[in-house]
């Protein structure tokens, strides 16, 4: 499952909501993938997150697989949408 979402915070994904976006992927047992820029990061660890290096404008994509991947894009989703 996977949904596109292109960033509105001027600050692109910066560690506020970087530490947001983790904090919701590891409530899940599914994998949660960033990509943005041709490349993917663990949505569970920050530093990945961080080093996608994505700005206000970019297009990114979470990808979700596993048992619960229908409740993490649903959660994945509400604090895209709330916080970038």
């Amino acid at each position: 499952m996977k949904f596109e979402y292109v960033i509105k915070d001027s600050l692109g994904i910066h560690a506020r909501p970087a530490g947001l976006l983790v904090a919701e992927a590891k409530k899940y047992k599914s994998s949660v993938m960033i990509e943005a820029k041709g490349k993917k990061a663990d949505a569970k660890r920050i530093f990945a997150v961080m080093s996608l290096g994505v700005k206000c404008g970019d297009a990114i994509t979470v990808l979700c697989e596993g048992e619960d991947a229908e409740a993490a894009i649903a959660g994945m989703k509400a604090v895209v949408e709330a916080n970038l």
